[in-house]
């Protein structure tokens, strides 16, 4: 049965839905202390070329960039410093650039936090050549470690209206490619 792309767009995102359910019911009944620094890792996994397990000190040996973004609680600005999620992706082998195309557009990266909060992004959200998402897995806030609430690692979307996707204590990227 060959489906329409609305169709096959409609049920990926209905499944992704049912997932970020499931997690969002886990996470009620069993939250998750934030990693120790020390301890910290950030698992890359699911549908790539090369599934990682990146440590604080990994993650700071890769390039660097730095944001300023308005914190809309606190009306201040703030200064995060970590790695692009881009390179991230790059690194573990996903589609980008010109290879960016055809069913590759279908994927999506799932971003988890240790309590069990989710938020999933389009892989072309993520691609320079697409547009600049500047999505940032960072590590320092206002060049201090980010407090434990809050990290030790915590994605960025600056370009979001509202931080709803900022997943604080980021464990997990997981690439998912839609299902033939």
């Amino acid at each position: 049965m060959k489906l329409s792309r609305r169709a096959a767009i409609l049920i990926a995102s209905a499944l992704l839905c049912a997932g970020y359910q499931g997690v969002r019911a886990q996470s009620a009944t069993a939250p998750a202390a934030a990693p120790k620094p020390d301890d910290a890792r950030l698992e890359v996994n699911g549908d790539i070329d090369k599934p990682m397990s990146l440590s604080l000190a990994d993650l700071r040996g890769l390039p660097r960039q730095t944001i300023t973004v308005m914190n809309e609680h606190e009306k201040k600005d703030e200064t995060y410093q970590g790695v692009a999620l881009a390179e991230i992706l790059k690194r573990a082998g996903v589609p980008q650039g010109s290879a960016l195309r055809g069913p590759a557009l279908a994927i999506s990266v799932r971003i988890q936090g240790a309590d069990g909060y989710a938020a999933v992004f389009a892989l072309a959200e993520l691609d320079s050549s697409v547009q600049d998402s500047g999505v940032l897995i960072a590590d320092t806030l206002d060049g201090q470690p980010i407090p434990d609430k809050l990290g030790p690692l915590r994605l960025v979307a600056p370009h979001d209206k509202r931080p709803a996707r900022w997943v604080r204590m980021l464990s997990t990227i997981t690439v998912v490619k839609p299902a033939k």
